[in-house]
């Protein structure tokens, strides 16, 4: 008698750690993601950060000039809060997007704020103008 080949185990570690993002919050991730040239998935509002990485976040954004910005405040709204860190396989929160493509979090952002690579991706967007990289205050 054939039976057919089983299918390897998969270790337990691997079925509690996958997550199902929901289609109601996959719908609006995808709509913030599409219809803004620059949004933060945070903790709070940028007006209102309320962690201390989102506050970073935003205030980088602030200090290349960027007076424009989306936030969505992941406190709101569980399905969003956990949606997020599936939708682009990144754990933490805040997460930034520029013209649909994800960036980064936090650490990614203070790198390239210190390379010098955040404004030449802000300027290449058009995010910004191509204005030489403000004088930062020491």
């Amino acid at each position: 008698m054939l039976t057919a080949p089983r299918a390897p185990a998969v270790p337990a570690f691997r079925l509690m750690a996958q997550r199902a993002i929901t289609d109601r919050a996959k719908t609006l991730i995808d709509g913030a993601v599409k219809q803004n040239d620059l949004v933060v998935f945070m903790k709070g509002t940028p007006d209102e950060p309320m962690c201390g990485f989102s506050r970073a976040v935003i205030q980088i954004l602030q200090m290349h000039g960027v007076d424009e910005i989306t936030g969505v405040d992941c406190l709101q709204d569980p399905e969003v809060r956990e949606g997020i860190k599936e939708y682009t396989d990144w754990p933490t929160i805040p997460q930034v997007y520029v013209k649909g493509e994800f960036v980064g979090g936090c650490d990614v952002m203070v790198q390239m704020h210190q390379s010098g690579e955040l404004h030449e991706l802000l300027v290449k967007e058009k995010i910004l103008s191509a204005e030489p990289e403000p004088e930062l205050k020491k």
